[in-house]
């Protein structure tokens, strides 16, 4: 019987990912439908479909977009490559990249500029890590683990420098980085912290939780990397932790036994979920739903310069 929901402080929405859904809510008020995003605008489904309902179309490829329209880039980055096609199709491009992506791009390029091998650690395939990679793909080696970065072999081990992805486990990043440090002791490092303050802090919430609750729910997309790795790390701390997209997903045998739940939410997934979530545990006697933590972000990320002068033409 559960007795109690307790809700991590601070979850949900970033600034990065509330800027990206601004950057296409503004683009459609400014320009009206359709406008095109390239891929997810941000990993939620919730919100693909909100968007898509008032007039964004997503797109796999710049390439499926007609020339001379309107594309917003994705929250998580794209490749040099994929700017210049699309200039190519004349496309009037909105770029939402999440300025803390931004950062390690630019990180990428300067280290590359430099002669330097460029560890990115990262997840191969995620979208974010596609775009850096493409910033300078000659120079870039992708390591996802332990056993990677073990193995890796760099031809001039005293010009070695790495980045990372933004939504990365800070734990298991933490062993990779100390093995790189080890086996290229004169390794370079970002000047500031790679992985985004909202992974960090909401990694440290489930950590508190973890203490309090006997089993955790993360509300988030299944393509959402910084939503899994709540999941990992609530698992890591010995609680059993399910994502979920939102309370019709909940399995109640999972309940079976428990008397303190913890609910968070990924960096991408609305609050109005967790909001649906606590419904549903009210639905079923649960009255003790309160929050656990008092960390509060206060970052905030302008909208892109493209909005920003449309707006002020508009006005």
């Amino acid at each position: 019987m559960v007795k109690r929901v307790l809700l991590a402080a601070p979850r949900g929405f970033c600034a990065g990912v509330e800027r990206a859904i601004e950057t296409v809510e503004r683009a459609l008020d400014l320009y009206g439908p359709p406008v095109y995003v390239r891929k997810q605008i941000v990993h939620n489904v919730h919100v693909v479909r909100d968007l898509e309902r008032r007039g964004a179309v997503f797109v796999e490829s710049e390439a499926s977009v007609p020339e001379g329209a309107t594309l917003v880039l994705s929250a998580h980055g794209v490749s040099p490559a994929v700017r210049s096609a699309a200039v190519t199709r004349n496309l009037d491009t909105i770029d939402a990249t999440c300025p803390l992506v931004t950062k390690v791009h630019a990180e990428t390029r300067r280290y590359a500029a430099e002669g330097y091998t460029v560890v990115l650690i990262g997840h191969e395939g995620h979208e974010e890590v596609v775009g850096t990679h493409g910033e300078a793909p000659e120079a870039v080696r992708i390591v996802g683990t332990v056993t990677e970065a073990e193995s890796l072999a760099i031809a001039d081990p005293q010009r070695v420098a790495y980045v990372t992805q933004t939504t990365l486990s800070v734990d298991e990043t933490a062993e990779i980085v100390a093995v790189l440090r080890r086996r290229f002791p004169e390794i370079r490092a970002p000047r500031r912290e790679d992985i985004c303050y909202a992974t960090t802090n909401r990694q440290a919430a489930v950590k508190e939780l973890a203490a309090e609750v006997d089993l955790l729910l993360v509300i988030g997309s299944q393509n959402s990397s910084n939503s899994k790795r709540l999941v990992e790390v609530a698992r890591a701390a010995g609680v059993e932790s399910h994502l979920i997209d939102d309370e019709t997903e909940i399995d109640e045998r999972w309940l079976v036994g428990r008397e303190t739940v913890g609910v968070t939410a990924g960096a991408s997934a609305p609050e109005r979920l967790v909001g649906r979530v606590c419904d549903w545990f009210r639905a079923r006697g649960v009255t003790d739903i309160r929050p656990l933590g008092s960390l509060v972000e206060d970052v905030f990320f302008r909208l892109p310069v493209e909005i920003r002068r449309a707006a002020s033409t508009a006005a």
